[in-house]
């Protein structure tokens, strides 16, 4: 372990091998390899210039736009881009966030706040939802509605049915992260304002892609501002704008609309505290590297990226069609190749996957829902493609000799059980004592069996077993 606060202190050159040497334990960042977490564009440049424009702001402070405008005119810039992509119009106005999960907080709350005579607010969404909004309501004390799917896609009446007099927010996907299919977001919409409640669109994951891919000819139904309803979207810059981690936008359509999200409070003997997002202190340095990304890029550039995802998610769909043991589980229509098994062990074909280079995200099985494994596909995988087909052959064949995995014989257990000594325990007889984490068959067998608040318990605990300093280093 290394000592983060060493006596004297150590030469920059060292501490930077240091790093490097942590760093070569991490699953590949670039290469087109690794299906989930991280997106590669796989422009030459692109990295060091990002660098650079996040050192120049990197100490800017976003707490005061006053002190600082050259981060308030970088905001309103990334904002005005995303506006201009997603249907916005001269009203829309929209704040940057850190990610994904901070966009979706600040979509609840200003609806929440925007009714503050209701005393058990709730939220309507479909159970393909990304969890932030389930982290939403659990932050807010707002009441979530989870309302069944049909073939994977919200269903407008029964989400309709599921509006009351105290929803205020109606959200769904586009598209959704688990299988990359998108929402019927027009009948969702109007469904919506028919009953007078807020509508978003979660486009966090996707929606700097789908503009692209409908321009390439994309069958896709129309998702942003521009549909009648929509009061308000989400876009991760860290995502298909190939920025580095750190960067959201939250669209409203109109300045009323967004006003709730803000938080002030003067009632004490400091400044006048006034936050548009969650953080108050904020580095301008992921923001400046967001706009030099965009700048780089540029509209051609982004539809050229969509169009080499949009061909490797082609050649990659077809792989999986045409070997025997696995199967599409939903239809490649965005940047998602989703497979389930046709007769063999979904956790051990990832394992053998990983074995060969190709790093996946397996997905649990969820009510009727089977177990998947799900592919997040950038730009980058159209030059390793071509042998994805090969190697996915190899892997189910592995897969198939190697046979399901037994669950181990455990006790019936709660979600109260899960003690940190129990924990401990399993992660040794699971194999994970010593930190490799490159066998995972057996793990994610436990934890697809295990309802979900157990599952929650046992990832907590495992969680919390990692995240702490090895005692007397």
């Amino acid at each position: 372990m290394i000592d983060a606060l060493p006596e004297k202190g150590v030469p920059a050159d060292q501490i930077l091998a240091e790093l490097r040497e942590l760093r070569a334990g991490d699953l590949p960042t670039h290469g087109g390899r690794l299906f989930a977490y991280v997106y590669d564009p796989a422009l030459d440049g692109l990295d060091e210039l990002a660098r650079a424009a996040h050192a120049l702001s990197a100490s800017v402070n976003g707490l005061d736009p006053t002190a600082f405008p050259s981060l308030l005119a970088m905001e309103n810039a990334l904002v005005a881009a995303a506006a201009k992509l997603l249907g916005g119009d001269a009203s829309t106005v929209g704040s940057v966030t850190s990610g994904g999960t901070e966009s979706l907080i600040l979509a609840v709350k200003a609806a929440r706040d925007a009714h503050p005579s209701l005393q058990n607010p709730r939220l309507v969404v479909p159970s393909t939802a990304h969890a932030a909004f389930a982290k939403a309501a659990h932050y807010l004390r707002v009441g979530l509605d989870v309302v069944p799917v049909q073939d994977l896609r919200a269903d407008p009446a029964a989400m309709a049915a599921a509006i009351g007099p105290e929803t205020v927010l109606v959200a769904a996907s586009a598209p959704s992260y688990a299988h990359g299919v998108v929402d019927p977001i027009p009948e969702l919409a109007a469904v919506a304002a028919e009953r007078g409640v807020r509508f978003h669109v979660d486009a966090c994951f996707g929606g700097w892609i789908l503009p692209y891919l409908r321009r390439l000819g994309a069958d896709l139904p129309p998702f942003d501002l521009a549909v009648p309803g929509v009061t308000s979207i989400s876009v991760d810059l860290h995502k298909y704008a190939y920025a580095p981690k750190g960067v959201s936008i939250l669209l409203h359509r109109s300045e009323e609309l967004r006003r709730p999200q803000y938080f002030a409070y003067a009632d004490w003997p400091g400044y006048t505290m006034i936050n548009p997002v969650i953080s108050s202190t904020r580095s301008g340095g992921p923001i400046a590297a967001a706009l030099a990304t965009l700048r780089s890029i540029g509209d051609a550039g982004y539809l050229d990226l969509a169009a080499s995802t949009r061909e490797a998610v082609r050649i990659l769909a077809e792989a999986v069609e045409a070997t025997d043991g696995v199967r599409l589980y939903a239809p490649p229509e965005t940047s998602v190749v989703c497979l389930a098994s046709a007769g063999v062990d979904l956790f051990v074909l990832a394992d053998e996957l990983a074995a060969r280079g190709w790093h996946t995200q397996p997905q649990m099985a969820y009510r009727e829902l089977e177990p998947t494994i799900h592919l997040t596909v950038t730009a980058s995988v159209r030059s390793t493609v071509a042998s994805f087909a090969s190697d996915l052959c190899a892997a189910v064949e592995a897969a198939r000799a190697r046979g399901p995995v037994e669950l181990p014989p455990l006790p019936p257990l709660t979600p109260e059980m899960i003690t940190p000594e129990f924990i401990a325990v399993l992660a040794e007889g699971l194999g994970l004592g010593g930190g490799d984490f490159s066998r995972m068959a057996e793990v994610n067998t436990v934890l697809n069996a295990a309802p979900p608040a157990l599952r929650e318990a046992l990832l907590t605990g495992f969680l919390s077993l990692l995240q702490r300093p090895v005692q007397g280093a």
